[in-house]
């Protein structure tokens, strides 16, 4: 019998594990994921994100850990004995089938009565917006329209947990933006529990109660979208929610939380992070529109080239030891110009330590 969603309150992942070899693909990953949640897994390709979710479906066996819900293990369990829901990067639709029939087709296969099938395929159809689009094929639809359908086809058997293998990474800008309002739509209207998977940083911030930030198989932090995005708590879950300049030097003064760093022929300064201490070797970290020419102390780079962006023009240049920096300004600055960038330092990072 499939575990339905009325069944459990916490999903939880216990020093879960899972080896290639002699490469650990996710090592000792414990989470603890409510009834309801919208989770995103975040992190670069190869950090473990999606080997874990196949973890989750069943379609990979861990070889360590487990994954229970509430005091019931199942990761011993086939993937259709779980019952949860998958959405896959490709769609994964029958190209044979009309959308009616691949919507239905996991209801089919557990033996529902044809009627319950019309009217929970219905309902399905018409929570992802495509009434009247049933009968036709695959590949008669756009691909917003086949996600869409591939969406359906996993929320139509009323599964506990819906696992989302990043889905959206095959359509165009636009269609990203639509389809991501419309997947935390289809959630809150359901009130079920998804996973979700993805190395976008603004999917993760717009979608997720919580992301999990992973990188070389394990979790390096989880918070509230707002949390990690104002206080990453290393260099390397800064570097994935957005702080792309990394300048190293050496701690000059830190005062009311604030760090003033020696760098490459000027200064900068920003938030102090834990651990760090006067005349320490240390990295700051800031987010290109945290960072503008300005005059007097500063860190001083020389401008590549320049590029419009409607209300500001962002800048790509070099410090003197070939470390590249974004920034955004007002106005263009020639190439070849050099320009001392500052920092808002209510805004920048500044981690204890240096080659991170």
């Amino acid at each position: 019998m499939a575990i339905h969603a009325a069944d459990f309150n916490e999903l939880r992942l216990d020093r879960l594990s899972r080896a290639f070899g002699a490469v650990q693909a996710l090592k000792d990953v414990t989470l603890t994921i409510r009834r309801g949640e919208f989770i995103a897994l975040l992190g670069p390709s190869g950090c473990g994100k999606s080997t874990a979710l196949n973890c989750l479906a069943g379609l990979l066996p861990s070889t360590g850990g487990g994954i229970w819900l509430d005091e019931r293990r199942i990761d011993t369990l086939r993937p259709e004995r779980r019952g949860f829901g998958m959405v896959f990067q490709n769609y994964a639709l029958f190209p044979h089938m009309t959308v009616a029939k691949n919507v239905g087709f996991g209801l089919a296969m557990r033996g529902t009565p044809r009627a319950e099938i019309a009217r929970r395929v219905e309902e399905a159809i018409g929570l992802v917006q495509l009434n009247g689009q049933e009968h036709k094929l695959p590949g008669q639809l756009s691909g917003g329209q086949q996600q869409r359908v591939a969406i359906a086809r996993a929320i139509v058997i009323e599964p506990p947990l819906v696992l989302m293998d990043e889905p959206l990474s095959n359509l165009d800008a636009k269609l990203r933006l639509e389809m991501r309002a419309e997947i935390r739509r289809i959630h809150n209207t359901l009130g079920s529990t998804t996973i979700y998977v993805t190395h976008d940083q603004e999917e993760a911030l717009s979608l997720a109660d919580r992301i999990v930030v992973m990188r070389a198989g394990a979790v390096r932090q989880v918070g509230a979208p707002a949390e990690l995005y104002a206080a990453p708590g290393t260099i390397d879950v800064a570097e994935f929610m957005g702080f792309r300049n990394r300048v190293e030097g050496t701690v000059t003064a830190i005062e009311s939380g604030v760090a003033t760093l020696s760098v490459d022929g000027g200064s900068l300064k920003g938030k102090a992070t834990p651990g760090l201490k006067l005349t320490d070797r240390a990295t700051l970290s800031a987010r290109p529109e945290d960072m503008h020419p300005g005059d007097g102390a500063g860190l001083p780079v020389t401008v590549d080239s320049m590029e419009f962006r409607g209300r500001e023009f962002v800048g790509y240049a070099r410090t003197a030891a070939g470390a590249a920096m974004s920034f955004q300004a007002g106005s263009p600055v020639a190439t070849g110009e050099v320009v001392r960038l500052v920092t808002d330092a209510s805004r920048a990072l500044v981690f204890p330590g240096v080659g991170l």
